[in-house]
């Protein structure tokens, strides 16, 4: 399928043994293109997950994979920008950098993070699928000779203020947006919990909200939408799907730069929106660590989550990356099948390119234009993942496979009816991956999954395919 595309002037792309994308901005923007040398440096981190009672310290350094000053993982990410919006930029990585290290922000975020998002949230034993997926190993000889299976916890960021985990960036950055001077903030949404988190954080903070849907995605997620419009934000309809509604939030962003903050809600985008993103949302993975500690005296075996765009994942495997003893497993929508050509499995078919400002895997023909992604996960329909995701997957260092749509209602079944949680199905293709995981694993084996998201959301997506009987 054809998107709406300029030429991009300036230097040419860096080489890479794919077919570019060429950067989807209107004539109103005209796109230059950045060209960086690729090199990895380390940032500082925190090695433990930050408790809630006290401010937390970028204190440790880690010699992990970790992205350069520039936003670099490697050949991915960069600023494929027009000039207009690079010195708007360097003054957010500028802001960022700066919070990061300022006690008052820090307080005040950990305050509203205990407070109003209600962290941490609960490293949840799943008891009754854990035994099933047992009653299931009693039959099939494990990777060591073993018999049985794992124990499976569940991240419960579905528990989460707003019910997702994009409360964490949405209320950040939003305070970015306040301290930038910004009365204005303007936001893309897919399955409706990044609108209704921005929108949120916009009526705490006193922001104005704008809020860009697709027009298939408002059909889908009707509640989302009227949520948004009860905590004051504007919706305002796209053609199309997520894609679409990026597209237009970053012109609407161009045009009105200095009043107006886009904020990014996952981590895709020119830096340092994918590392302000992944940032904001590493408290799961550091939670999630502190939590396992505590549990079972130790780390977990593997980490699962499922990857649209990439900022549930990257929020619970970063902590986790110089690990080498962790696997993270990253699920991606396979949709119809990836022989149907309806999925949204960017890593599992796609190729390198530049999309709407960073240099990443994509979903594209051979032409270079964006295909549209399909998943009965709304929010997994992105063409793209961000750039560390394709990094961690182009150095070995995360594994990705693919749950079809049948699979992941089947798993969100399976956990509403095991464990009373309704899990969005977004979360729900990383629970389908269960399947195929535990008979590889060892008896005794700690797993946990992010449950990203909850359900509610998708209870009409499941009546139109006939799993739920219509209440009218």
């Amino acid at each position: 399928m054809s998107s709406t595309k300029i030429q991009v002037r300036g230097q040419p792309l860096p080489r890479v043994p794919a077919r570019n994308h060429r950067m989807i901005i209107n004539s109103v923007v005209r796109g230059v293109s950045t060209k960086r040398h690729h090199c990895v440096s380390n940032v500082l981190s925190c090695k433990s997950g930050p408790s809630l009672d006290f401010v937390p310290t970028r204190t440790n350094e880690s010699q992990v994979l970790r992205g350069d000053s520039n936003g670099r993982f490697g050949r991915f990410g960069g600023m494929f920008v027009p000039e207009t919006l690079m010195s708007r930029l360097r003054d957010l990585e500028d802001e960022f950098t700066f919070v990061l290290g300022d006690h008052k922000f820090q307080e005040e975020l950990t305050t509203a993070l205990r407070d109003y998002v209600g962290r941490e949230t609960p490293l949840y034993f799943a008891e009754r699928l854990t035994e099933h997926y047992k009653n299931l190993a009693r039959t099939t000889v494990g990777r060591d000779g073993q018999t049985g299976g794992p124990e499976i916890y569940l991240k419960r960021e579905d528990l989460s203020h707003c019910g997702s985990h994009k409360i964490n960036n949405a209320l950040a950055q939003a305070m970015i947006a306040r301290r930038l001077g910004c009365s204005r903030v303007v936001a893309a949404t897919g399955a409706g919990q990044h609108g209704v988190a921005t929108a949120a954080a916009c009526a705490k903070l006193s922001l104005e909200c704008t809020v860009f849907m697709g027009t298939n995605d408002i059909e889908k997620q009707a509640s989302n939408v009227l949520s948004m419009k009860l905590l004051g934000a504007q919706v305002i309809s796209v053609e199309g799907t997520f894609k679409d509604a990026s597209s237009e939030a970053i012109r609407n962003w161009v045009e009105n730069l200095y009043s107006t903050y886009y904020l990014s809600g996952t981590v895709v985008g020119p830096h340092p929106c994918p590392i302000m993103v992944r940032e904001f949302q590493s408290m799961i993975g550091k939670e999630t660590r502190r939590q396992a500690n505590q549990l079972w005296g130790g780390k977990p075996d593997v980490l699962v989550a499922c990857v649209g765009s990439g900022s549930n994942a990257l929020g619970l495997f970063h902590e986790f990356v110089g690990d080498k003893d962790v696997r993270l497993v990253g699920v991606e929508a396979a949709g119809l099948g990836l022989d149907s050509g309806k999925h949204s499995a960017t890593l599992a078919v796609g190729d390198i390119g530049v999309y709407h400002g960073a240099m990443s895997y994509l979903l594209q023909d051979d032409q270079g234009q964006i295909l549209i992604p399909h998943s009965v996960g709304v929010g997994l329909e992105y063409p793209g993942v961000g750039p560390e995701i394709s990094f961690l997957k182009e150095t070995g260092r995360a594994e990705f496979h693919t749950a079809t749509d049948q699979e992941a209602v089947q798993a969100c079944m399976l956990l509403s009816r095991l464990e009373g949680i309704i899990p969005a199905l977004e979360a729900s293709h990383a629970l389908a991956f269960l399947d195929k995981l535990v008979p590889t694993l060892c008896d005794g084996a700690k797993v946990v999954v992010n449950c990203s998201g909850r359900g509610d959301k998708d209870l009409e997506t499941l009546i139109q395919r006939g799993i739920l009987p219509s209440s009218k």
